[in-house]
């Protein structure tokens, strides 16, 4: 019996170096418990045919490599040989069908790998399948997706989180032992905290964009959700780095170092905000207890423009949101819904095809760019965006991390705030910010609070400044050692 609930890539790496365990073995193991336990949590749109046939590949890849002599060359070029792991279902993966969770493009086949989907083929990876989203990665819940909501395995009557709720409850569930999420308002780090995973954001342009269905071109990030901290740095040093179709994908510099004493940076005005949960402001001051308890330096800081953040980020992201939508159109590809003329097909498949949230979003983004509002609102928004940035620059000169909640409150019902978008964008409070500015930002399960006799996950977040991943890692690591 495989231990899914406790294993890491590095444990399943050495049981199966040791021959304890094959990736066949692995992968079979994870087959069943999706198979067991996804018609309730719907996290797998799609489980991959070819599974178990990636596996055996990889057993004998690593057969042969032993035979020959070389295993321990093989592991360090492939780290993820025979590692099973999901795939969100807007990343592209050549050959598979990928949808973004929309009847617009349910049946799209992917025509090319997404880079991040090639780096993780060349170290070995075994694709499970795809996983659950909210529409074209709009939502905050994973409700909106077309093919019915994803549900927490913590408490099946609430959401995951979104828009990679599918990602964060395939981990939660031990259907993936890692999975691939987007962020661009907390889309990784949300869900992560719902469902009581590590979720990484990381920073703008560290992972290439290419062959991820564009949501807000300027905020999208690529990244993993995971068990613990040493999984998610695993996956992102792998698919970190420069691509040459991605203009805006950049190399993270190589010769940084940790301080050995690190600075973390608290907002005072958290504690006094309203609508966060009770739960939550508890589980922060106790956060912000074990770490000084732990020699770690807290320090209270503050960001000038941070009450403008959402209200940002809900101006530009529709109008990035209008502008992407535009190429669904039911011509080139996807599904299509004829209408009398040209004009006709477009409304119909839009109209029909495209779920609520989506639709609200390209009108308000529409709104935003249209003639007489585009200086009063976009740009406006994009001055405020750089002021945010500067606050930021500024910070990271005193301390070395911010951390914040993740979610102002614990995973809620599903349906609970679905006609009440206002109290769903509020949600991303605490997430918005470090895709504003370009920071990279991490989600640590950070305990339970017990709601109607279930324990439902917290997270706490850690931002840090650009290309310091390294940071994050580190304070992760010392915070779960903390937290048991």
């Amino acid at each position: 019996m495989i231990d899914l609930k406790n294993l890491t890539i590095k444990k399943a790496q050495d049981m199966m170096k040791a021959g304890e365990l094959t990736s066949a073995d692995l992968t079979a193991a994870y087959l069943k418990e999706i198979e067991k336990k996804n018609p309730e949590i719907n996290a797998y749109l799609e489980v991959y045919s070819d599974a178990m046939d990636q596996a055996r590949a990889a057993d004998a890849e690593r057969a042969a490599a032993a035979n020959s002599g070389s295993s321990a060359a093989l592991l360090e070029s492939k780290p993820l040989l025979g590692i099973p792991m999901g795939i969100k279902d807007n990343i592209l993966v050549k050959g598979k069908r990928v949808t973004a969770a929309s009847k617009l493009l349910e049946h799209y086949v992917g025509s090319y790998d997404a880079t991040a989907i090639i780096k993780l083929k060349s170290a070995g990876a075994v694709f499970l399948g795809r996983l659950n989203m909210d529409e074209f990665a709009m939502g905050g819940s994973t409700e909106n997706s077309a093919f019915g909501p994803t549900r927490n395995p913590a408490d099946t009557s609430r959401v995951p989180g979104g828009t990679s709720g599918g990602s964060a409850a395939a981990v939660a569930m031990d259907g993936a032992l890692v999975a691939l999420g987007s962020d661009t308002g907390g889309s990784i780090r949300q869900p992560g905290s719902f469902c009581g995973v590590v979720g990484l954001k990381p920073t703008y342009g560290s992972v290439s964009r290419h062959g991820l269905m564009p949501m807000g071109s300027s905020f999208d990030v690529i990244g993993p959700l995971a068990k613990n901290v040493d999984d998610a740095e695993t996956i992102f040093n792998i698919i970190k780095g420069k691509d040459r179709y991605d203009s805006t994908s950049i190399d993270l510099p190589t010769n940084l170092e940790v301080p050995k004493k690190l600075r973390v940076g608290i907002l005072p005005e958290l504690f006094n905000m309203g609508g966060i949960d009770k739960a939550v402001l508890d589980n922060l001051h106790e956060s912000i207890d074990k770490l000084k308890k732990a020699g770690v330096e807290i320090k209270e800081i503050s960001i000038p423009h941070l009450k403008y953040a959402l209200a940002v980020y809900y101006t530009i992201i529709p109008a990035e949101v209008s502008s992407n939508m535009a190429r669904y159109d039911g011509i080139k590809y996807g599904s299509r819904v004829e209408g009398e003329n040209l004009l006709g097909d477009y409304m119909n498949t839009r109209g029909q095809l495209l779920g609520r949230e989506v639709r609200r979003r390209i009108m308000l983004g529409t709104y935003v760019l249209s003639s007489g509002y585009h200086d009063a609102y976009y740009n406006k928004a994009t001055m405020v965006r750089n002021l945010l940035r500067n606050d930021f620059i500024d910070v990271f000169k005193d301390v070395d991390v911010i951390l914040t909640p993740t979610a102002p409150s614990p995973a809620f019902k599903i349906g609970q705030n679905t006609n009440d978008p206002i109290k769903m964008y509020l949600e991303d409070v605490f997430t918005v910010t470090a895709n504003l500015v370009g920071v990279p930002g991490i989600s640590i399960p950070s305990g339970f609070t017990e709601v109607e006799g279930k324990k439902l996950p917290l997270g706490i977040q850690f931002m840090a400044s650009h290309c310091r991943e390294d940071i994050l890692f580190a304070i992760g690591k010392i915070f779960e050692q903390l937290n048991g």
